[in-house]
């Protein structure tokens, strides 16, 4: 589908998926309209301001999560918006409420409450995660399937004291109270642990932990992985605004890998790497051997996912071409 003659607005511009999803609509002729925190930091906004097709339908607009209202401005005249902007990390210097919860919670009803104000927003699409799907430490076996059905248990989350997860659960909750309050098409996409090729000039939280077991080191502590490309995650969130049909949450997840195949792939590229054995310190209870059902996703026409090992190949050769990754 041509996007030609339609706007977007793309929330949160500059991170690692937001990037991919306004080089995909600029790909597919629309116009966007980019929300970043400071539209003057050029080491946040030359990576967009790099695509092509920016010089006519690239426009960047000063926002913020906690400020009522700033979003305004760029969701005036959209047809769509991308609600991406929110805090990702698993660790907070004080407090979660004011460093994670507030931002993402508030954020979001901040931008939702703004589209209900533009008649000419027909869809919004929201960046979720996994983590609102099921907790980390939710016991699944290999032979338990995963799909939409599942929700992350806030209390759950809170007693874990797991406030990235509680963040997004609670971000998404309040999404879907809002849109059935409003009557808003509202749709959610899921993913799960983001890797591949990278656009902007900063590690975010997914692309570190992989920095990390290019340096010996095993930070996320257990002996399976589960990754989906983020080339996959951008063109979920278009096909959701493109599919007329798209409705409700949609997760999209790698399968399995094994710490070993990861190892094998990474030795390709640093042939003495060794990564830390803690197998006695893993958190077993964080285990993803479950199954993902991952047939809605298919619904928008996303039938085979770029496989774990060409999303690996892909980043580490972006690391060592960069100065992101330090050994």
């Amino acid at each position: 589908m041509d996007g030609g003659g339609k706007v977007a607005c793309v929330t949160g511009a500059s991170g690692y998926i937001a990037s991919w999803i306004v080089k995909l609509l600029l790909l597919r002729g629309y116009t966007v309209k980019a929300t970043v925190r400071d539209p003057n930091d050029r080491k946040k906004t030359e990576h967009l301001l790099a695509l092509d097709g920016t010089k006519d339908r690239l426009k960047l607009f000063k926002a913020d999560l906690l400020e009522e209202g700033s979003f305004q401005q760029a969701i005036d005249g959209c047809d769509s918006v991308f609600h991406t902007a929110s805090p990702v990390t698993l660790t907070v210097s004080s407090d979660p409420q004011i460093e994670l919860i507030d931002p993402a919670v508030k954020g979001t009803i901040n931008v939702l409450r703004t589209c209900t104000k533009v008649s000419s927003v027909k869809r919004v699409i929201l960046t979720s995660s996994m983590a609102a799907v099921l907790a980390p430490e939710t016991k699944l076996g290999p032979n338990d399937v995963v799909d939409e059905t599942f929700f992350t248990d806030p209390c759950f989350a809170e007693e874990k004291k797991q406030w990235y997860v509680l963040s997004k659960t609670l971000a998404e909750d309040a999404a879907w109270r809002f849109a059935k309050a409003n009557e808003m098409d509202l749709i959610v996409i899921n993913p799960g642990l983001v890797i591949g090729p990278v656009l902007h000039s900063s590690l975010n939280f997914s692309v570190a932990v992989i920095a990390e077991l290019m340096k010996g080191k095993n930070p996320l502590n257990t002996s399976h992985h589960r990754f989906v490309d983020v080339r996959d995650v951008a063109l979920a969130h278009v096909k959701a605004l493109e599919t007329p049909s798209a409705n409700g949450r949609y997760i999209i997840d790698g399968p399995v890998v094994a710490m070993n195949d990861i190892q094998n792939v990474l030795r390709e590229f640093l042939p003495d790497l060794c990564i830390a054995d803690r197998n006695e310190d893993i958190k077993e209870l964080n285990s993803v051997t479950y199954k993902t059902c991952l047939e809605k996703v298919k619904n928008l026409g996303i039938n085979e996912l770029i496989p774990t090992e060409t999303s690996l190949r892909d980043l580490f050769t972006y690391f060592l071409i960069t100065d992101l990754y330090v050994s």
